[in-house]
């Protein structure tokens, strides 16, 4: 398909997707006096408390997509997002999917105007956020659609960086282990916690000022513990106190190594 010329900035958004991700992008617009037009979403409750919260209308069929949206964003999961653009009509709107992985070729010959829009955060729908710290990556299959985009971002995020498909797909690999991979080891902190009837909250202040000196020195300069003094007979003691989860075992020490040669 060969991408037309978009010579206004869109000001009427559907959003395809009614989850963590899209509701806080419609949110975000639409503070920021943008028209959510209409929520899309294959269950209607999800698609119905969006709508309810922007003035949107809503539908669960994408036959009903709203032709005269100037923006659509795809904020699905990386599963989903060929079916949707297989079984959608866009038109000439700018159409933009939110996933970190999925490069942005998976629209080519399928849609006209096109992009990635990819904010770089964890988000829960109940949980408020600053948007103007949020890094937002974008890129866009032509120079105008990348101005369009970049304009409208702006005014969401102070942080709005060009990013190809390849950065963006490194940056959400580092993402999934600096944030997911560090609140599953916070739950399995919690577990062996709660194994002697000790509370999470112990660890609070610890969590805070682990990640402040590692924004503000660098994670490599600030690390700490048995791993990096090499104390081999308390990490020894440690993975003995882990043998109600053999598994947890197996992560103690793995991780043990990778501080402790990370170090040298």
């Amino acid at each position: 398909m060969q991408a037309s010329m978009i010579t206004n900035f869109p000001s009427r958004i559907t959003m395809v997707g009614a989850g963590n991700v899209a509701t806080h992008l419609a949110l975000a617009f639409a503070e920021k006096g943008y028209i959510i037009q209409q929520v899309f979403s294959r269950t209607e409750e999800s698609a119905k408390v969006l709508a309810e919260k922007t003035g949107a209308s809503y539908t669960t069929n994408l036959r009903d997509l709203a032709s005269d949206s100037g923006l659509f964003i795809l904020s699905v999961s990386d599963h989903a997002l060929e079916e949707i653009i297989e079984n959608s009509s866009f038109g000439a709107s700018l159409v933009v999917h939110t996933s970190g992985s999925t490069p942005m070729k998976v629209f080519r010959d399928k849609v006209i105007n096109y992009g990635v829009l990819y904010p770089l955060q964890t988000f829960s729908k109940d949980r408020q956020l600053n948007f103007s710290t949020i890094p937002l990556c974008i890129e866009a299959n032509t120079p105008a659609n990348l101005v369009a985009l970049n304009h409208m971002c702006s005014l969401l995020s102070q942080q709005v960086i060009f990013m190809n498909s390849r950065k963006r797909l490194n940056l959400h690999l580092a993402a999934v282990i600096a944030c997911n991979f560090s609140n599953h080891l916070y739950s399995l902190a919690d577990k062996v916690l709660k194994e002697h009837n000790l509370s999470f909250d112990l660890l609070q202040p610890l969590i805070i000022e682990t990640a402040e000196k590692a924004v503000h020195y660098g994670p490599s300069q600030v690390q700490t513990g048995p791993a990096v003094r090499k104390d081999i007979k308390v990490i020894k003691k440690h993975i003995e106190l882990l043998s109600f989860s053999p598994e947890l075992q197996k992560i103690y020490d793995l991780l043990s190594k990778s501080i402790s040669s990370d170090q040298e």
